[in-house]
């Protein structure tokens, strides 16, 4: 089975082109954890294309910012604009016309903050919930559909395998950004 298909995407919306004319596929030395490295990169990018297209399918199309700031907006109730923008890891002026096209497509309120009337907080609102619940129902059926090919032992290996790289990933330290 292969990864489903955009009709819209084409080769250069999946994969990144850097200078030199590489792609983001790292070349890897050879060992074994480059190899199932390089395989699990394949899989990730199915699984992407997966979750963009069962996103793109509800009942309201988002943006990945859009989704994304909703999603920690449901995870961090109440934050302000200068907290949603540090964590989506975006410009103050970037976030606010973020949020003013969010509110105007009535997915998020603006409100005082009760104790300082100088901040703002943000809010899901119901439409925003259910917008969110719309998306997550639509990624579990399609990601189900997936896993529903595979034999038992297989999904139970991967349930284990993705553990194991949480755990992993939680203990890595963190990598420094690369400079060209």
């Amino acid at each position: 089975m292969g990864c489903p298909q955009d009709p819209d995407l084409t080769e250069s919306d999946v994969f990144v082109t850097l200078p030199g004319g590489a792609d983001d596929r790292a070349e890897g030395s050879g060992d074994e954890s480059s190899a199932g490295a390089r395989e699990i990169a394949d899989a990730v990018e199915c699984l992407a294309n997966l979750w963009s297209l069962a996103a793109q399918e509800a009942a309201v199309r988002l943006s990945l910012h859009q989704l994304r700031a909703l999603r920690t907006l449901e995870a961090a109730p109440e934050l302000n604009l200068t907290g949603l923008a540090e964590r989506l890891d975006i410009g103050l002026p970037t976030a606010s016309r973020l949020c003013d096209r969010l509110e105007a497509a009535g997915m998020l309120e603006r409100a005082l903050h009760p104790r300082n009337r100088r901040e703002v907080q943000l809010r899901l609102t119901g439409q925003g919930r259910r917008v969110l619940g719309d998306v997550a129902r639509r990624r579990t059926q399609a990601l189900a559909g997936v896993l529903a090919h595979m034999a038992p032992p297989e999904r139970a290996a991967l349930v284990r395998g993705m553990k194991a790289f949480l755990r992993a990933q939680g203990e890595a330290p963190p990598r420094p950004p690369q400079t060209p």
